[in-house]
């Protein structure tokens, strides 16, 4: 049975996780890795993005059928911060392709195996707090400008926002708002779920060393972060249907950016081979 690693992994000792300097040709490989893997079997991999835009479609028809339109945006940018924990089986994908071992989307869910899962979990909690507080946040931001009223429709939502001081303040503090989320998120979690799923190493030393990717690699993982933003834009157009193919590949190259960014365990060649096996 798994163990909860906090402070420390599988080892019981901290080990601070070596960082590289990448360079911005590094993100664009990544990128291309992460097409490359997606294209080789699609069909293996959409469905377990299919229920991203799926959600898209219900947060639009129920934000719109109970007066809750004021959290549409902050529920469609906002639900990306869990990205990262849903790509999992993904990541996982990627890996047994690296390592030159049957890659079938049947093994997406071997992740429900790893040693590091409740330390994989425990990350994945503190991203579903994180977006409990950005829509709490979305929504006090907006009291605080139009009041406790609903908007009477979609219409009258839409011209309030775009006609009015008040929706001009609500975009321009909702967006820097929401920046600084996307911000923590991006730095606590970066590589945090590929190297616990690599390397049990436990929460703590994840988070920490997601941190120190950002601050080794500040431009570069800004970068990262817009074009993960942009492409998640195009994929939302429309009616979030293009993400079925924009998930799969953000999910495969974030796998290989955490490859170009965070130094290899040392590990004998033997212990590399039992992992071989092990994986097949």
């Amino acid at each position: 049975m798994a163990s909860f690693h906090v402070m420390a992994g599988a080892s019981q000792s901290y080990n601070r996780v070596a960082v590289r300097k990448i360079s911005f040709s590094d993100v664009l490989v990544s990128l291309r890795q992460g097409a490359e893997d997606f294209w080789e079997k699609p069909s293996h991999y959409v469905f377990m993005c299919v229920f991203y835009p799926i959600i898209g479609v219900f947060l639009m028809t129920w934000t719109s059928g109970n007066n809750a339109l004021p959290l549409l945006f902050p529920l469609a940018s906002g639900f990306a911060l869990l990205g990262p924990l849903t790509a999992l089986g993904l990541y996982e994908i990627s890996r047994r392709r690296e390592l030159g071992i049957d890659s079938s989307w049947r093994h997406a869910f071997d992740v429900r195996r790893s040693p590091a899962l409740p330390s994989i979990a425990a990350v994945g909690i503190w991203l579903f707090i994180l977006f409990v507080t950005w829509l709490l946040s979305a929504k006090t931001l907006y009291v605080s400008l139009f009041g406790p009223e609903v908007p009477a429709s979609i219409g009258g939502f839409i011209h309030d926002v775009f006609s009015t001081r008040s929706g001009h303040e609500l975009m321009l503090w909702g967006n820097l708002m929401g920046l600084g989320f996307a911000i923590v998120a991006l730095a606590t979690t970066v590589v945090a779920f590929p190297l616990l799923l690599d390397r049990d190493v436990g929460v703590v030393a994840a988070i920490e060393t997601s941190v120190r990717t950002v601050l080794v690699n500040p431009l570069q993982m800004l970068f990262w972060g817009l074009i993960v933003a942009v492409l998640l834009v195009i994929g939302s157009i429309p009616i979030f249907a293009g993400l079925v193919v924009v998930l799969p590949i953000l999910g495969h190259a974030t796998w290989h950016l955490y490859r170009k960014v965070i130094e290899p365990a040392k590990t004998n060649a033997k212990a590399t081979a039992e992992r071989r096996r092990r994986a097949a």
